[in-house]
């Protein structure tokens, strides 16, 4: 069985009232404790603009736990390594579904202009680094056009569609809001919080199981295909959950994966992956992303 090494601390910051959200103060994850001294946050007094962990976890299949050599610094990613491929996993941008609350799951929604405009910043941030030798999305227009966008930005690459980078099918939950779920669908809203990870959900809807098998065999497969390149991974926020469950299975809840949020792994072979940056929105200023992570927390899975 494939060990990884989890950090279980956390950080707390309190940020301006945004204009979705009632509340003035956010957890990540919640209940915060102190941060050892290998976990190097950059500016932290600055999040969430800066709302990043900067960390190096690897999974080894021999058990052995080991940090890797040094956290992500632009010295440390100014050329792809010929031993990993380099994989910048990003949350699609915005919709009208995600500021109103409501359920997408594999219902096709498009960007609204907030979700355009901070597919242009991620787009911007990610031209001004390393080369990235391919694109990859899911084949939701959501992940699509921000994907598209990224690609007009970062040399007119062609985005790769790739169905199992879809965001979890959530059966008959599909299409709901969220805060009425429980009450107009009871049985599919109790078997999406039931804690069997093999509960389907009514409606063709997806087991965890099945979508942690779909995410990490994709990310895998890409990974072996670009070796000592630098690719991009265009997806969704339960998909990049099932990524963070997939490197710290023990450890605290994943927090907030917010629309275009840029999450790095590299990886050296199947059984050695390793974490290098994890949520970073720095890209974007306080009031450019839903407080809320509406379908980037436990609402998408």
């Amino acid at each position: 069985m494939n060990t990884w090494l989890c950090v279980n601390e956390s950080i707390s910051v309190s940020i301006p009232k945004h204009k979705y959200s009632r509340s003035h103060s956010y957890s990540f994850p919640p209940n915060p404790l102190p941060l050892p001294s290998f976990l190097r946050l950059k500016s932290v007094s600055s999040l969430p603009k800066q709302q990043a962990l900067n960390v190096s976890l690897t999974r080894h299949s021999t058990h052995s736990l080991q940090m890797a050599d040094s956290s992500i610094s632009d010295s440390d990613s100014s050329h792809p390594h010929p031993e990993y491929a380099e994989i910048v996993v990003v949350r699609h941008g915005e919709t009208a579904w995600n500021a109103d609350g409501r359920i997408q799951g594999h219902l096709d929604v498009e960007l609204n202009e907030a979700g355009r405009q901070q597919a242009a910043a991620v787009a911007d941030r990610l031209s001004r680094e390393p080369k990235i030798s391919f694109i990859y999305s899911s084949d939701l227009q959501r992940a699509y056009e921000t994907a598209q966008i990224i690609a007009s930005r970062c040399g007119g690459l062609e985005v790769i569609k790739d169905s199992d980078l879809r965001e979890r099918h959530l059966g008959d939950l599909q299409g709901l809001i969220y805060r009425e779920a429980a009450k107009t669908h009871p049985i599919a809203h109790k078997a999406f919080s039931s804690r069997n990870e093999d509960q389907e959900i009514p409606g063709g809807g997806e087991s965890i199981a099945q979508l942690f098998q779909r995410c990490t065999s994709a990310l895998q497969r890409i990974g072996r295909k670009h070796k000592g390149e630098r690719v991009v991974v265009v997806t969704h926020g339960g998909f990049i959950r099932s990524l963070y469950r997939w490197a710290c299975p023990n450890g605290r809840p994943a927090g907030k994966i917010h629309n275009t949020s840029v999450n790095v792994f590299h990886m050296y072979g199947e059984d050695k992956w390793t974490l290098k940056l994890w949520g970073d929105v720095s890209h974007l200023s306080q009031d450019e992303f839903l407080a809320s992570g509406f379908g980037g927390d436990r609402t998408s899975g």
